[in-house]
């Protein structure tokens, strides 16, 4: 079935290949790293026992280091690669691990994977959230080796299109030897796919434990004082936008401007007229690097003065901003500084049909968050923050500003919310524990079978006489017996 899966693949990336070359050529996205993509990863020691750990992009790369942390103190003898697969997650994958344990994830051909295996030699396999491919999970499994999802997240559109792979899909997902789901809807679609009742576990989700609850982060005074943002003004951070948003926020910046103005005119205590007269400032981050130029030029077209932070580095010496213009965070890794600094927090790809981002930083540094009705890939940290009143949901671009405006004029509401949402973040930690629990348990059990393969009864070691048929199972046995 594996050669029908290669043709399959063929046929798909024949359709996807005009936009693999618009993203590399144009768009400036994936230049790198085809030759990892074909199978030519790094050569690792055959000697020590490895996990390989697979996280998609920056946010599932985020949501390893603490597991990576766990696992190592239970398995000091292991070694740890990681991959991934886009820009941005193989620059943070090399940050947090460095350049000699990263490579790119490889495409799913058979003798792409088959070569990668060999390479890498893993004991485990460990993909971050999904990213369950057909020849990988099956070849891996016939080779002894267990392929694990942690942090599982499956949405209800993506089952769908699983199940539409009938048989293959079945497979393939019979084949995982584990899944921590992040919460009980995810495991049932996890089960109803192919997944066994007994591999499935709800662990909730281990970016709870990556959220630091705390007031303030390492960088965010330098920050303040490079863009001008330690004049006291309240700062409306609006994070990991995507496209079609930007335009919605700076319209809703507008509305503020107008609507702060009229509160202060009407504000009878000094104090309180004082505060609601206070020159708003407006950070956009967008979600995606390549992006940065485009909201630039929404910037400018809406009639705001652009401040990037590309131009204002730390220690840089800075005049005084011009009121109503708009900082923007083109640079990569600086997000949570920025949520550090917000007096209010939107979280973005909600107002547009996007899913949603992680509000799990921003809830963990106390702040008024609002998001849109659009979350389907965050719902169970949504979930749990409107559960404790700690977020607020605009269902309409048009209700962004009046739900901001309040948080800002009334502290009680903006204390409360506060509050709240850190404690939601305490209250769910504790995912890459069990998660990790879990996997070393996993790992002992595959090693000591990878062990009675190649030991003969009389506990000497013996040289494997065992290969890989054409379906990728292993066959003979070893030699001695």
């Amino acid at each position: 079935m594996r050669f029908v899966a290669d043709l399959l693949y063929v046929l798909a990336g024949l359709a996807y290949l005009p936009v693999a070359l618009y993203n590399a050529l144009v768009v400036g996205k994936n230049r790198h790293g085809w030759g990892q993509r074909f199978g030519r990863v790094p050569k690792f020691d055959p000697s020590r026992p490895r996990i390989w750990m697979h996280a998609v992009s920056l946010g599932e790369i985020n949501a390893t280091p603490l597991l990576v942390e766990a696992l190592r103190r239970a398995l000091p003898e292991v070694d740890f690669v990681f991959s991934t697969t886009t820009d941005t997650g193989f620059a943070r994958a090399v940050q947090l691990f460095g350049a000699e344990r990263v490579f790119r994830f490889p495409l799913d051909f058979s003798p792409v994977v088959a070569r990668t295996l060999r390479r890498i030699r893993p004991s485990m396999i460990v993909l971050v959230e999904l990213e369950v491919w057909y020849n990988l999970v099956r070849m891996a499994t016939a080779r002894g080796v267990p392929v694990v999802v942690v942090n599982g997240r499956l949405t209800e559109r993506s089952a769908r299109r699983f199940a539409l792979l009938g048989r293959f899909g079945r497979k393939m997902f019979a084949d995982l030897a584990w899944v921590g789901a992040q919460d009980e809807d995810i495991a049932r679609r996890f089960r109803a796919i192919g997944v066994p009742d007994e591999r499935v576990s709800v662990t909730s989700s281990m970016k709870w434990d990556s959220a630091v609850v705390t007031d303030r982060v390492d960088g965010d005074e330098a920050l303040a004082r490079a863009l001008g943002l330690d004049d006291g003004r309240p700062l409306w951070v609006c994070g990991s936008t995507g496209p079609g948003e930007d335009a919605m926020v700076l319209d809703a910046y507008r509305n503020l401007a107008k609507r702060r103005g009229e509160a202060a005119r009407q504000a009878v205590d000094v104090e309180a007229k004082s505060g609601a007269a206070s020159a708003l400032r407006l950070a956009i981050v967008p979600r995606k690097p390549e992006r940065f130029d485009e909201v630039a030029r929404i910037i400018e077209r809406s009639g705001f003065v652009c401040i990037r932070r590309t131009t204002h580095p730390d220690d840089t010496p800075v005049e005084k901003l011009p009121d109503g213009a708009v900082i923007l965070g083109d640079t990569m890794g600086e997000l949570r500084k920025f949520y550090a600094l917000a007096d209010v927090v939107f979280v973005g790809r909600s107002l547009v049909p996007m899913g949603g981002s992680d509000p799990m930083e921003a809830a963990a540094l106390g702040k008024p968050i609002v998001v849109g009705r659009h979350t389907d890939n965050f719902r169970e940290p949504i979930e749990a923050l409107l559960e404790a009143d700690a977020v607020r949901i605009a269902e309409e671009p048009s209700d962004l500003a009046d739900i901001v405006l309040a948080m800002l004029l009334d502290n009680s509401l903006a204390d409360g919310l506060r509050a709240r949402a850190k404690q939601v973040v305490l209250d769910h930690q504790g995912a890459t524990e069990r998660t990790a629990e879990r996997l070393v348990r996993l790992f002992h059990e595959a090693t000591a079978r990878a062990s009675r393969l190649y030991r003969r009864s009389d506990g000497k070691s013996v040289e494997s006489k065992t290969r890989v048929d054409s379906e990728g199972k292993t066959c003979g046995k070893p030699a001695g017996r």
